[in-house]
């Protein structure tokens, strides 16, 4: 008779320290440790060859390489070469019944081949380093074949020279560590995941916890009673472990939609085609654990790794979209790319929808409902309208808890934009995109939810991510495991419902808390969901910093980086209206043929580009994207500036186009023959052109004041142009802006604007992501030597002043400052020669204005910001992003500074400050280094910046007047297609329309820039059939119809609002 067990006191920490021994990898290679048992018998591979390559070779072409025998041992690369792995396997007889995998360890990324197909994603990193090849083994079933591995000279998260986000080591060697099969005990694996989860329970719930207790009891337990040498006693303890987990909770628990999840960064520690692999060894992977637990639901966002899958793994693509039908492979978030929140233009975002939008449509049946964007450094105020407007109600993202000093209130609310629409907005609470099933992260998931008693559910995304990987089966496995255990949140993998529609995510079961208001109040509110109001920008303590470095990633010919599509677009529709109505010459291309520059253009505003935080290669891509990109818009100018002549025979000539919905007078530099320019005054109507006046011509007596220019005896030097007077001392400050009308100085008492000033920039860790507040305690003044100012252009249209810099010994500054005739702002156009390490370039203007807020411009309108540092959350914006203009206003005077191509900017107290260059090291290097020319403009006006044409300033700097050489006669007389009634009404945005019969369908996207109700007529000179209201996807609005008389239409518009048109033209009359 055995001896009775005769309880015994347990201390806590040796009991629970007993237990993790026992699960432990460290103490793996003990017949006491449970884990050691995993894997059982083992042998070599039959046989192992190599082939090495700098390409990224597809399958067919790559297995018919030479290879050369190889042993596990062997080192390979270096750095983003490939090496191809061709494994014979033999298994042995005695395996048959029982499940056989096949074992790889290397440091670099793979992927196994089988018959032609990929199959598995293998990692180290990502907890990938064995195949099923059968879960069983058959007696039929064959002893001997062949796979091939394909392994990437790259981890999971890049090749960083020392640490993760160091610039990658090109010489860097990697090795295969282990090639082998292996039976695989299953019993030990579920037994493993009962013991994690049980000592997870244990710690996570405390000591004073009745239900940690009974977990460590039970772990206890079944030590006790488990033998890793003997598989019979394996029953008893899952039964101790079951009978635990079978212990069902409350209905009061919260719930917790686990979703499947691999964030996978289109580039970032690696190039572009990189990414590529990392989406199909990340999938393929997904799509083995949808096949193994029918439960499992996998969430896959940005539409262009998509494509590349399709193009380049079609069997694989496939396969995602059977999963697709079957609910399980869910794709989301609506977007060509998870880009940037804050940078990319307004019509940017929308074309990120659109494009993304229609591809979901187009390769899964339906749309997006929820806008997925977990990592980006920030989010435009005008989101939520944008989101509104493409089909999307919900909204989630994660990075808001990188915030170090003030944690955002809320998790799950309503996000409310500028215009007043308002989405759904869910921040998961366990504070991460890669969640692994842990205890700990679903407790945390409900500790941290800061909309207790408002909600209860949560989004817990797991599935290792940044580089890839995705999710694991152990992972699935915790998760339901957890799915209703007593002490714990119910853990859901179910996250489908039937609806009339068919099956469809049910994002966070936020549904059952509250219902989606649109702009126009659509829809119940529950009072549960409180409402976060983006007047202001979500807040950082730690400043992202690439809103000013690598200029490079984010322009095309020092536009900002959506505005290389801006005058293609207009410029194609226009040369179809000259003086012949009905004429729609056959170069028009189809939007077909513009996408590829157009998606090129979406791919480069992925969040780790466009922001310039990634290695140099990516930035190296990013720079042959906008040559693509410009060449092609060139040739579209090109051939419009062609179609314009109309064939008409004549000499050569230059056209004027202006691409802005206003009429503009200004200065242009026209070229001449000899190769010389000659400066003119030309006035081009809105969204129209005109010839270039005559050579004879330009030396007509001016309409307005001419620009004076006085250099005086101290070195310093005068422009005058009547509307503006500019002072420079003899370094190049600016000492006196006055606004002539008024005799109002705009500079303040005793200070110098145009002051540069250099500060010491190192982050506590992430060098090219963080400015950090201490690095304005390190200011010091780039001090100019007197006497290097210089007079330039000597005046009449245009006057000018001209200087050196000599910023540091490695680094030099040239700039020359502009007043043109009739301009109400002075412009400062710099070249800068840039070799510093980890300094931080600024240049300031002291106002002789005092308020205490700031407006900055966003994507479709603007918002203020406070000058002061009330509070922390005032404090923590030392910085902020702006895209094209920042104004600073007091009651009836007011002073803008405008900018092309910059978007760090801040005013503190009465200083208006641009962020101008900054040096990082990692993850690039040579991140800004080198030359740089960029333009930025003062302008001091009267009364409100509305009224005084702040806006359309910098849209006229942002957006010069075109000067298009034409091969023959240039249209004699001047010709507008659009113009607007009214100035808080901008035009933005004229293309054709996505699905247009014969190409007569434009799509003309408006908004209210002043944030005011506001009524509008548009007037055109095209032959209209046909004007209808449409949302952002260019879907008619069914009750949209606008009347069209007199070559007009009204539209009425509210604050910030955007309207889309479609306007369809009439037909030829052959």
């Amino acid at each position: 008779m055995a001896a009775a067990v005769v309880p015994a006191l347990k201390h806590w920490r040796t009991t629970l320290e007993r237990a993790e021994k026992f699960v432990s990898p460290v103490y793996s290679s003990h017949d006491c440790n449970l884990r050691s048992r995993l894997y059982r018998d083992s042998c070599p591979v039959a046989g192992l060859s190599s082939f090495l390559t700098p390409e990224r070779l597809p399958y067919q072409e790559a297995i018919q390489q030479d290879f050369c025998p190889a042993q596990v041992g062997d080192s390979f690369g270096p750095t983003w070469w490939t090496c191809w792995f061709r494994v014979e396997l033999t298994i042995p007889e005695a395996w048959v019944g029982q499940e056989v995998h096949f074992r790889w360890e290397s440091d670099g990324e793979g992927m196994v081949w089988r018959d032609g197909e990929p199959v598995q994603g293998l990692t180290k990193e990502g907890e990938k380093t064995s195949y099923v090849l059968t879960e069983r083994l058959g007696e039929g079933d064959p002893r001997s074949l062949t796979l091939y591995v394909e392994v990437a000279c790259s981890g999971l998260l890049g090749a960083g020279k020392g640490t993760m986000i160091a610039a990658p080591d090109p010489e860097k060697m990697f090795q295969v560590s282990r090639a082998e099969l292996a039976l695989f005990h299953q019993d030990v694996h579920k037994l493993l995941v009962d013991l994690e989860l049980l000592l997870g329970m244990a710690k996570g719930l405390g000591e004073d916890n009745q239900r940690s207790f009974q977990a460590l009891y039970t772990a206890n337990q079944i030590v006790n009673v488990c033998d890793p040498a003997q598989p019979e006693t394996f029953l008893m303890a899952q039964d101790l472990a079951s009978k635990f987990f079978g212990q069902r909770g409350g209905e009061s628990q919260h719930t917790i939609h686990a979703m499947g999840h691999c964030h996978i960064d289109t580039a970032w520690l690696w190039p572009f085609k990189e990414t590529v692999r990392k989406c199909a060894r990340s999938w393929v992977t997904a799509v083995q654990l949808m096949e193994r637990n029918p439960e499992f639901i996998f969430v896959c966002s940005q539409a262009q790794q998509l494509e590349w899958v399709k193009n380049q793994y079609p069997g694989l693509y496939s396969r995602l979209q059977e999963f697709a039908c079957r609910g399980q492979f869910v794709p989301v978030g609506g977007t060509w790319v998870e880009m940037d929140g804050n940078l990319p233009s307004g019509e940017a975002m929308v074309r990120q929808f659109l494009q993304g939008q229609n591809f979901f449509l187009q390769e899964f049946g339906k749309m997006c409902s929820e806008f997925w964007l977990p990592d980006s450094f920030g989010y435009s105020a005008q989101l939520p309208q944008i989101m509104c407007n493409c089909g999307i109600r919900h909204f989630l993202t994660q990075k808001l808890s990188w915030n170090l000093v003030n944690s955002f209130p809320h998790h799950t609310f309503f996000w409310e934009g500028l215009d007043g629409s308002c989405v759904l907005a869910h921040f998961p609470p366990g504070d991460s995109y890669g969640m692994e099933g842990s205890v700990e992260e679903v407790l945390k998931t409900v500790a941290k939810n800061r909309d207790k008693g408002r909600t209860n559910h949560s989004a817990f995304l797991f599935g290792f991510g940044d580089g890839g990987g995705g999710p694991t089966q152990t992972m699935v496995d915790r998760l339901k495991r957890l799915c209703n255990t007593d002490g714990l949140p119910r853990p859901t993998l179910q996250l489908l419902s039937q609806t009339g529609q068919g099956r469809r995510l049910v994002l966070y079961g936020a549904e059952r808390s509250a219902r989606v208001r649109s702009r126009r109040g659509i829809g119940s509110v529950s009072a549960s969901c409180m409402t976060w109001s983006c007047s202001a920008v979500w807040p950082w303590s730690e400043v992202p910093s690439f809103y000013t470095q690598q200029p490079s990633c984010r322009t095309s010919g020092g536009q900002p980086g959506s505005a290389p599509c801006h005058p293609p677009d207009f410029t194609r529709h226009l040369c179809g209206c000259p003086s012949q109505p009905s004429f729609f010459p056959p170069f028009w291309p189809s939007p077909s043929l513009a996408l590829g520059p157009c998606r090129l253009l979406l791919l480069n505003q992925f969040h780790d580009v466009v922001t310039g935080s990634c290695i140099q290669l990516v930035a190296e891509e990013a720079m042959c994207h906008y040559e693509d990109i410009r060449s092609h818009g060139n040739t579209l100018l090109n051939t419009a500036a062609a179609a314009l002549c109309a064939g008409e025979p004549g000499p050569e000539g230059l056209l004027i186009v202006n691409t802005l919905p206003w009429k503009r007078t200004e200065v242009l530099a026209l070229p001449r023959p000899g190769g010389t320019h000659s400066l003119a005054l030309v006035t081009v109507p809105s969204m129209g052109y005109a010839p270039a006046p005559a050579l004879t011509s330009l030396q007509l007596l001016l309409p307005q004041q001419p620009v004076f220019v006085v250099r005086e005896t101290d070195g310093s030097v005068t422009l005058d142009n009547g509307i503006i007077r500019v002072k420079l001392d003899p370094t190049g400050r600016l000492t006196s802006l006055v606004l002539v009308a008024s005799d109002r100085e705009a500079i303040a008492e005793g200070a110098v604007g145009n002051q540069f000033v250099l500060f010491d920039d190192v982050p506590l860790y992430w060098d090219a992501w963080d400015v950090m507040d201490y690095h304005l305690e390190t200011r010091k003044p780039v001090l100019g030597q007197a006497g290097t100012l210089a007079v330039g252009t000597e005046g009449g249209v245009r006057g000018s002043a001209w200087f050196l810099l000599q910023i540091s010994p490695n680094s030099r500054l040239s700039q020359e400052v502009v007043l043109d005739v009739g301009c109400p702002y002075v412009r400062f156009h710099t070249e800068v020669h840039w070799h510093e390490d980890h300094k931080f370039l600024k240049v300031e203007f002291p106002a002789r204005v005092r308020s205490p807020q700031a407006t900055y411009e966003v994507q479709f309108g603007h918002l203020q910001r406070p000058t002061h540092q009330n509070t922390s959350w005032d404090w923590a914006r030392f910085e902020v992003w702006a895209h094209r203009w920042m104004d600073l206003s007091e009651h009836g005077f007011g002073l803008a500074l405008l900018n092309d191509c910059k978007y760090g900017a801040s005013v503190r107290g009465s200083v208006l400050s641009l962020s101008l260059l900054r040096a990082p090291k990692a993850p690039d290097a040579t991140a800004d280094m080198g030359r740089h020319e960029f333009t930025y403009a003062l302008m001091p006006h009267k009364g409100s910046f509305q009224d005084a044409g702040v806006i359309q300033a910098a849209y006229s700097l942002n957006f010069p007047l075109l000067v298009l050489p034409t091969p023959g006669q240039v249209p004699m007389a001047t010709w507008s297609a659009f113009s607007v009634s009214s100035p808080a009404v901008v035009l933005e945005t004229v293309k054709q329309a996505e699905s247009t019969p014969q190409g007569r369908t434009l799509v003309l996207r408006l908004y209210e820039a002043h944030g005011s109700h506001v009524d509008c007529w548009l007037r055109t000179s095209l032959p209209v059939q046909e004007a209808v209201l449409c949302d952002l996807l260019e879907r008619r609005d069914p009750a949209g119809h606008l009347p069209f008389r007199d070559a007009r239409l009204k539209l009425t518009f509210s604050p910030f609002q955007v309207q889309s048109l479609l306007v369809v033209l009439q037909a030829p009359l052959n």
